[in-house]
């Protein structure tokens, strides 16, 4: 079984920036993880939203929030 990651679904995520309260227009990647885990206890929002805040606890619990730094830098949005 190969596993293949979603190209659109990285690149929204790496460029989505948190739309309201305390960290309005931060990119997700830079949201303080202590900040998504509070999220996760109280409960993400519903929709994209809380999908890529709960995608993005999950990747920068893994180590992986490099990867989503070198996708922002690679690909800029225009």
């Amino acid at each position: 079984m190969e596993i293949k990651p979603d190209i659109k679904k990285l690149l929204e995520l790496a460029h989505y920036k948190m739309p309201f309260g305390k960290y309005k227009d931060r990119y997700l990647v830079d949201l303080p993880i202590a900040y998504l885990v509070w999220f996760k206890q109280k409960g993400f929002p519903k929709g994209n939203l809380g999908n890529h805040m709960q995608t993005m606890l999950d990747l920068k619990s893994d180590g992986l929030e490099p990867m989503i730094r070198k996708i922002r830098q690679d690909f800029p949005r225009e």
